[in-house]
């Protein structure tokens, strides 16, 4: 059943309004190093597990050096979503600050030739490129070391206002407020992306962002977001509480369109009515669990744009994030929309 009426019907129409991209995604480029590790490993490098932690750029050089024959790929959570969205058809372009590097230009490389349209300026002196360290376990676990380097040197002179306000939604990384510069950025483009009429979506990130944030986070859901996006540990540490049918009423109190992922069991949607459980799609075997909340959110953005009902866009959230935890990597390697049209949904 359509979960659209009230505020979700709002947001829904945006989408119909002629726009040049359908998604602009604003977020921390990082190039992601990922490798297989232990949990000896995890504890003899004090490396917290399944989660994300911020390191300096000399425990990046050693982490870097211990990852040994990694897979080296583009990432950030931002972008990784921006790619998902290209890879199932939509338009989409995005804004990220990499160094004039090497893995800067792998970044770009790998951004354009996704279909992505990527035009930031890259920083010419200051840190390198952002990367994260990612060690998986065999459990699937990915425990994230970021060094955020040039990254967070994106500032409001970045923002390209005609891009901003042609788009049809703004997408906003949480894991972007650890920087004041940036995080004026990211108050910068919403103010463009609403005087435009346009709609805002942001992503929690992850629970320790949260708790840097909270406040910030909850002033944005509550004024100036529009689609939220968070797992189940991001969602109670947001509200502070234990329970999750008690943060769902309060997240429903806040927001007009939300989605929350939780893991194997799937993901609840907000609309108006009653939330919605859907459930997760097959996967053989969980390789890398890395990407797969930024995945979900490119599926669900995609139905969105798309003017799907809210069940669906969740649906091919869930699709592909099945996609990317079948590998090592945040990016899906197969056709997004071929996947979706052999389930049956053709947008």
């Amino acid at each position: 059943m359509p979960l659209a009426s009230g505020r979700a019907i709002e947001i829904l129409e945006t989408m119909m309004t002629k726009t040049r991209y359908d998604v602009v995604g604003l977020g921390n480029a990082i190039v992601d190093i990922i490798a297989p590790a232990d949990d000896a490993f995890l504890r003899a490098w004090d490396i917290q597990k399944d989660a994300m932690s911020l390191i300096e750029e000399e425990r990046a050089e050693q982490l870097t050096e211990q990852a040994g024959d990694a897979v080296v790929t583009s990432g950030g959570s931002g972008a990784n979503t921006i790619a998902g969205l290209a890879s199932f058809g939509a338009s989409v372009s995005y804004m990220g600050k990499v160094a004039k590097d090497d893995l800067g230009a792998q970044f770009r490389t790998e951004m354009t030739g996704g279909g992505v349209s990527f035009g930031t300026e890259p920083l010419e002196s200051g840190p390198a490129t952002a990367r994260c360290i990612i060690f998986v376990t065999d459990d699937g676990a990915r425990s994230m070391n970021t060094f955020l380097g040039a990254s967070v040197m994106f500032s409001p002179e970045d923002i390209n206002a005609d891009i901003v306000s042609n788009a049809a939604i703004l997408y906003l990384e949480g894991y972007l407020f650890d920087r004041d510069e940036a995080k004026a950025a990211f108050v910068h483009a919403s103010e463009i992306a609403k005087a435009a009429g346009r709609k805002v979506a942001l992503t929690l990130s992850d629970s320790f962002c949260v708790g840097r944030h909270r406040e910030s986070f909850l002033h944005l859901v509550r004024n100036h977001v529009d689609i939220l996006f968070a797992n189940e540990d991001e969602l109670l540490a947001l509200y502070e509480i234990a329970d999750f049918d008690d943060a769902m009423a309060k997240l429903q109190a806040d927001i007009g369109v939300a989605a929350v992922t939780r893991g194997a069991a799937g993901s609840v949607v907000v609309g108006d009515g009653a939330p919605v459980a859907v459930a997760a799609e097959p996967v053989n075997a969980v390789v890398d669990t890395t990407g797969a909340g930024d995945q979900y959110a490119a599926g669900f953005l995609y139905g969105i744009a798309r003017d799907l009902p809210l069940p669906i866009c969740a649906k091919l959230g869930h699709i592909a994030a099945a996609e990317v935890i079948a590998h090592y990597g945040p990016r899906p390697e197969v056709s997004l929309a071929g996947l979706a049209k052999a389930a049956g949904i053709d947008a």
